[in-house]
C-alpha cells in the first residue's frame, strides 16, 4: 500500500469504513467495488479501528449515494463531479442502481492520488480522472459548465480553514451556473474533538481537522447559497441495525444525530 503524505494519505481510511460496512451490515450499505479492491491490499481492514468510526464512513456515503440518485433522477443530463475523490467508488455504486444514462462522472484530486486511483480502478465509461488541486479551479475547463452538476466533497473540507472553504465555494458558484454542493461537516468545534483524536491515534498528524459549522443557515449566508437540507448522520442506520450494532456504537450514533455533531450539508444557487 502506497504512503502518502499528510491529507493525501486519508484517502485509505474511508475504503476501510467501507469495507467494514459491506461485510458486516450489507443490508444496510454494500460497496462491492471496495470488496474487490480490498484483495489488493496486504493490510487489509485497519486494525484498532471502531465500529462507530467504520459506521461513520458507512452513513456518509449511505447518504450521499441518495442525494446523487436524487439528482440524477431529477437531471437526466448532468454532471457528477467528485472533488477529492481519492479511491472512492460512488462511480460503481450508482451506476449499478441507476444505469449509465447520460451522466458524466469526473473525480478530482491531486496527481499522485489520480495514478494510484488509476493503478486500482484502470479506466472506466463516462468517468474522467483529472489530476490538480481542486481549490486552483483549473480542472473546470474539462467540464461542461452549462448543464445541471452537482458537486460532492466527501471528508475533503474538514481538513481546510472556512475562509478558503467559503472562497472556494464563490468560485464553485461563478463557474458553475447551474451547480448544487454537497458535504460532509463537523457541528460546533466539539464535534472535532473525536475525530482529531482518532487522527492521532493513526499517527497522521499533518491531517487534523479544522472546519466545522456553528450554524447551516448562516453558512450559507457567507457563501451566498441556499441551504436545501440539512441531514444528520445515522437515522437509517439506527432503524434499520438496532439489533446488530454494539451498545456504545448504538450510544455514540444517538448522540451524535441528537445534538447533530456530524452533519451533510446540500447547498445550491
Amino acid at each position: 500500500m502506497e504512503k502518502l503524505d499528510g491529507v493525501a494519505n486519508t484517502l485509505y481510511v474511508p475504503l476501510y469504513g467501507r469495507i467494514y460496512v459491506s461485510k458486516k451490515f450489507p443490508e444496510y450499505f454494500y460497496d462491492e467495488m471496495a470488496l474487490k479492491i480490498e484483495e489488493k491490499f496486504t493490510s487489509g481492514i485497519s486494525k484498532g479501528s471502531f465500529e462507530y468510526t467504520n459506521m461513520a464512513y458507512g452513513a456518509r456515503y449511505y447518504n450521499m449515494d441518495k442525494m446523487i440518485i436524487k439528482f440524477i433522477e431529477e437531471h437526466k443530463i448532468s454532471n457528477i463531479i467528485l472533488l477529492g475523490i481519492g479511491l472512492e467508488t460512488a462511480y460503481d455504486r450508482i451506476t449499478q442502481k441507476c444505469g449509465l444514462g447520460e451522466v458524466n462522472y469526473y473525480g478530482i484530486d491531486l496527481p499522485e492520488v489520480i495514478e494510484i486511483r488509476k493503478k486500482y480502478f484502470g479506466e472506466r465509461k463516462q468517468e474522467t480522472l483529472i489530476a490538480g488541486d481542486m481549490f486552483e479551479m483549473e480542472w473546470k475547463e474539462q467540464i461542461d459548465t452549462s448543464i445541471p452538476t452537482l458537486l460532492i466533497v466527501s471528508g475533503v473540507f474538514q481538513y481546510f480553514f472556512e475562509d478558503k472553504i467559503i472562497e472556494f465555494i464563490k468560485n464553485l458558484k461563478k463557474e458553475f451556473p447551474y451547480g448544487e454542493l454537497v458535504f460532509d461537516t463537523a457541528r460546533k468545534k466539539t464535534g472535532l474533538r473525536f475525530a482529531n483524536w482518532y487522527i492521532r491515534r493513526t499517527g497522521n498528524l499533518e491531517a487534523l481537522m479544522h472546519f466545522y459549522i456553528e450554524d447551516s443557515v448562516d453558512f450559507s449566508k457567507k457563501t451566498d447559497t441556499i441551504l436545501v437540507e440539512e441531514l444528520t448522520f445515522f437515522k437509517d442506520a439506527r432503524e434499520l441495525l438496532r439489533k446488530k450494532l454494539n451498545f456504545i456504537t448504538k450510544l455514540f450514533m444517538k448522540i451524535a444525530d441528537s445534538k447533530r455533531q456530524a452533519l451533510i450539508i446540500h447547498l445550491k444557487w
